[in-house]
């Protein structure tokens, strides 16, 4: 092909309905009063940007009504960037409150907005007018989670009609303004895998999966397998009039996510009873492929071949996203890429790949159907105070720029195609024997690894679990492989492994014995940091350490952030925050993270472990009511040091869950989550305890560079469950977390 394979973008913009509510991802996210992101997407390289014009936000209220001037501010800054944009006007929706997916007016009303938008923007010339059809009627009208809520089938295919219609109408009145434009017409695309007696449903959802494109290109003629399925509705004339009068995309948007494909089981006694369903006629669970087919999915790469085979079109990946740690997204965007760029060679026309969802998406997790606006984070973090470019932007550059990928990240495949962590069900073994599947796509390169020092203490022991599971290369050190606060042990260290970071988790962590070994812990704790740091600076790899909210005196009154002066009380504390000063003394890329309060079931010595398993003995248990803490999960802060390591962050971060409360309330927390009785915990003062060290009375942390963490309850909701599988040698569940203890390197 004689250009290169382009890089688009687009922010998630769906508009959907539920009830009398609208939930616009624009708002949600920010953008809506953020036009210096266009400048943030411009700078990954980006070629074309999928962009909303939506009909529900342009004229909400009356059709004649129309406000273009939130557009016209960001149209003009994109023919100032040299950005195409590509146009939609509907995503996931169903139109303003005066129609409907289902309305006689739907069709004609979003022509008479396209035109509209089109003669406003005559210079445009990419449209998609309608994001995915099939599956907005789909969720509409089969499923009925978006207005009009329907559960019929019928209304599914007169939807789906409604919105071919609106295409094609739509297209008719943009040409005849400007008559270069051209249809991007976007679809998830997946694939239904099956056992043997479910044969028919499979072939159902297989065929119907191409209905958009298909009706598009007047392909559903009485010759098509769901002609006449769809005729018995009463639906044939219009089958013909849009077969006789059909608008082929010029580029066919292939959609595509890891839960496309599916798998279709008749043994519903396999799977939970949440997931058993049917057809009437049937009973069945219809789950991920990916997590049971026992062959895997087919792949993007072998689903774009199949559908160059039958339209011979034009091809684009429209949204490629993994919602997903941050080496598991890149891992999915490069795979996208590089899958494109096979099937180039082939000959295969596609044009372009989009990374989706540029600034993560809200409250997917319940698709769209309520307030609970839970973040998924995109190419940008936007937890941050301004949307932080994450390592998914530098990935994006370097394709755009034609630059080799490197890094830990790409050290291993992705979790969908390795075998020990992809099956949540049993392995099945699918009916459907396709000679093109995808093979292995050497995405794959040598990195060097991560040196995680601390071989014996429960943060390290985290780390390298977490690495293990995340495909991450790693080495984990003793005290004699080593010696943290030796120059020559490092230097000699860093030489041999030649890591591309060092995460210290090494350290003198006795807060009480720190009162009489006060040099002893400064020599660990601060010396021991500064001279990996300097090591670390030397030789260009980045280096993450470890700091505690005891830098601080508890007097503040509320909760501790980045920018906040230590002022320690104890020895321990001083450590620490001597430790911090010469870490970022020595530049290079450090990360100090100040954390709080471990608790993990996977370490015995830990105060939400001790309070249980008192608890659950009937026991009464103490804790300090009048000391305010951040409790810290510790595969919670394990995977958020990780994600923010391949990012590439410096300074000093705050981590730990969201929420604050004494120790007292957090043990009675546990309680009620157990179901122990909280009364158990008996809250004292912190001098009953007669520590050495002084604690501070209030330290609750907070960040104003983003609080990236889980909430509080989320976290001891999760470490309940892996306790619970781990209590008395049970395993009720395979977390990365519950695995044995990582072997150190060879000493």
């Amino acid at each position: 092909m004689k250009t290169a394979l382009e890089l688009w973008g687009g922010h998630e913009c769906t508009v959907n309905r539920v009830g009398e509510r609208y939930f616009d991802q624009t708002i949600r996210s920010g953008h809506q009063h953020r036009p210096e992101d266009l400048d943030r997407f411009a700078a990954l390289g980006l070629k074309a940007l999928r962009y909303p014009v939506l009909w529900e936000r342009t004229a909400p209220d009356a059709p004649e009504e129309r406000d273009f001037g939130w557009a016209d501010a960001r149209f003009a800054r994109l023919r100032d960037l040299n950005i195409k944009p590509i146009v939609g006007l509907i995503h996931h929706g169903s139109g303003p409150r005066y129609t409907d997916l289902l309305a006689e007016n739907f069709a004609p009303g979003l022509a008479a907005h396209a035109r509209a938008v089109a003669e406003r923007y005559p210079w445009v010339q990419d449209w998609t007018p309608v994001n995915e059809p099939l599956t907005t009627a789909r969720f509409a009208c089969v499923y009925g989670l978006w207005w009009p809520h329907r559960r019929d089938e019928g209304d599914f295919f007169r939807a789906l009609l409604n919105q071919i219609d609106a295409t094609r109408l739509a297209m008719a009145e943009i040409r005849e303004v400007n008559p270069r434009a051209r249809l991007i017409q976007t679809e998830d695309l997946g694939f239904t895998h099956h056992t043997g007696p479910l044969a028919d449903q499979a072939r159902y959802e297989n065929d119907r999966r191409w209905l958009t494109w298909d009706l598009l290109c007047g392909k559903v003629t009485p010759e098509h397998p769901l002609h006449a399925y769809i005729s018995c509705f009463g639906l044939s004339d219009r089958l013909k009039a849009i077969a006789e009068d059909p608008c082929p995309p010029d580029v066919v948007g292939v959609n595509h996510y890891l839960t496309s494909e599916r798998f279709l089981d008749h043994r519903v006694e396999r799977y939970p009873a949440r997931l058993h369903g049917g057809n009437g006629k049937q009973r069945y669970v219809d789950v991920e492929a990916v997590r049971v087919a026992e062959d895997g999915p087919l792949g993007l790469r072998a689903l774009l071949r199949q559908a160059w085979e039958r339209y011979g079109r034009t091809l684009a990946v429209t949204e490629a996203h993994n919602g997903c740690t941050r080496e598991e997204q890149m891992r999915w965007f490069l795979e996208a890429w590089r899958g494109a760029e096979q099937l180039r060679g082939e000959g295969i026309e596609i044009e372009a790949v989009t990374a989706w969802s540029l600034l993560g998406s809200h409250g997917w997790s319940n698709l769209l159907t309520s307030e609970d606006a839970s973040y998924e984070c995109g190419v940008f973090d936007l937890r941050a105070p301004a949307p932080r470019p994450t390592a998914m932007a530098a990935l994006l550059k370097d394709l755009a720029g034609g630059q080799a990928v490197k890094g830990p990240a790409f050290a291993s495949p992705g979790w969908w195609r390795r075998g020990d962590i992809r099956y949540v069900h049993a392995p099945a073994r699918s009916a459907v024997r396709a000679q093109d599947r995808d093979a292995p796509d050497g995405c794959v390169v040598e990195a060097p690894p991560i040196l995680i020092t601390g071989a014996t203490g429960t943060l390290g022991q985290a780390f390298a679990r977490a690495c293990r599971h995340r495909g991450l290369p790693f080495v984990l050190t003793g005290r004699s492989t080593l010696a943290i606060d030796d120059p020559h042990s490092v230097a000699e260290a860093l030489d041999r492994l030649g890591p591309s970071a060092v995460i210290n988790t090494a350290g003198f962590v006795r807060v009480d014995d720190a009162e009489h070994e006060e040099d002893a812990c400064l020599r660990a704790n601060a010396l021991g940091a500064e001279v990996l740091a300097r090591a670390c600076a030397e030789r260009g790899a980045a280096f993450v350490t470890f700091s505690s909210d005891l830098v601080f005196d508890g007097l503040k009154g509320s909760a501790y952030v980045e920018s906040d002066r230590p002022s320690p009380l104890n020895a321990y504390g001083r450590s620490k925050a001597e430790a911090e000063a010469r870490v970022l003394a020595c530049g290079g890329w450090s990360l100090v993270v100040r954390t709080a309060a471990f608790f993990s079931h996977a370490d015995p010595h830990n105060f939400a472990v001790h309070a249980l398993d008192a608890l659950g003995r009937g026991e009464r248990f103490q804790a300090a009511e009048d000391l305010i803490v951040s409790p810290t999960y510790v595969p919670d802060l394990v995977n958020a040091c990780l994600d923010l390591l391949l990012d590439g962050e410096t300074g000093v971060r705050c981590l730990a869950n969201d929420g604050a409360l004494s120790w007292a309330a957090f043990a009675r927390a546990l309680a009620e989550g157990a179901g122990y009785d909280p009364d158990l915990v008996e809250g004292v003062p912190a001098t009953a305890f007669g520590w050495p060290a002084p604690r501070p009375r209030d330290v609750a942390l907070a960040s104003e560079r983003g609080q990236v963490m889980p909430t509080l309850e989320s976290a001891i909701e999760r470490f309940l469950h892996g306790y619970a599988a781990t209590v008395g040698g049970r395993r009720l569940c395979p977390r990365d977390e519950d695995e044995p203890p990582v072997r150190a390197a060879a000493e």
